[in-house]
């Protein structure tokens, strides 16, 4: 079986949710994992810091990392990323995870939560990639994910939350572009999204108590990343991923131990036809 042993992987936004789970599942591998985010001390209503997810690392087998990283600085990242190669010897994985959501209309998303989400969602997977490129040009099997959908210029993904829609776009044309460009690198670049909603803070928050019912819960997106991260980057690079395709192409057929509610029909994600 594919395993992530051995490999150093630098997470965005790892402190909950999907980027936790990710950073867990490639701990049990005993890979080491740089949990880069803003959340240092607990939040009243969030759970999840960077010091917990780092704990939950080792208790899991893996080495850690935990970095207060906000995403949006450029030199932070720069310096983060140093940290990590200088405390792992190297650097194999980056996964783009760190999110930010407004699904409001355009007339209702002020400025700042405009630049809020290019400044989270697509400018950070852009210099996230840029510092990690140099250490990634060195490993052996070098792989970045990108947590952003598939690309459609369907009018319907785009009404209602204009703003929202082109951030992540925009982390996806990442995908496109630095697929190609990195190619004769042995770099691969692919997107990853889930085929239904997934029970985070984001969709608790962000949607009816109805459609966090009919979510599944994060672990579905770690296994769909980890079997993505554990392919050989030459022969898997270029592609936009959805959870559940990855794990049926790998034998899966029973998704029903993922639902946050067994028996409910799972809700389709954004951007999933």
């Amino acid at each position: 079986m594919a395993t992530l042993a051995g490999r150093t992987l630098f997470i965005t936004g790892a402190s909950r949710g999907i980027g936790r789970e990710i950073a867990l599942r490639a701990a049990r591998d005993g890979a080491s994992v740089a949990i880069a985010a803003k959340t240092v001390d607990p939040h009243p209503k969030l759970a999840g810091t960077i010091h917990t997810v780092a704990a939950e690392v080792e208790a899991a087998g893996g080495r850690a990392l935990a970095i207060a990283l906000d995403v949006r600085d450029e030199g932070a990242i720069a310096a983060a990323v140093a940290r990590t190669v200088a405390a792992f010897g190297g650097l194999d994985i980056l996964v783009n995870n760190a999110s930010a959501i407004s699904l409001t209309p355009t007339a209702a998303t002020p400025a700042r939560r405009f630049d809020l989400m290019m400044g989270v969602n697509v400018r950070a997977t852009f210099l996230c990639s840029q510092a990690c490129i140099p250490h990634l040009r060195r490993s052996p099997n070098p792989h970045i994910l990108n947590l952003s959908p598939p690309l459609s210029m369907k009018a319907k993904w785009f009404a209602g939350h204009v703003a929202y829609t082109i951030s992540k776009y925009g982390m996806s044309q990442c995908t496109l572009g630095m697929a190609e460009e990195l190619r004769a690198n042995g770099i691969a670049v692919n997107s990853l999204w889930p085929a239904t909603t997934i029970a985070t803070a984001a969709v608790e928050f962000n949607f009816p108590p109805e459609i966090l019912a009919a979510s599944r819960h994060p672990a579905i997106m770690a296994e769909a990343a980890h079997a993505i991260l554990a392919s050989p980057s030459r022969e898997t690079t270029g592609n936009f991923f959805l959870d559940e395709e990855v794990l049926r192409a790998a034998g899966a057929t029973d998704f029903s131990r993922y639902a946050v509610k067994p028996g409910v029909a799972p809700f389709k994600d954004l951007f999933v036809d």
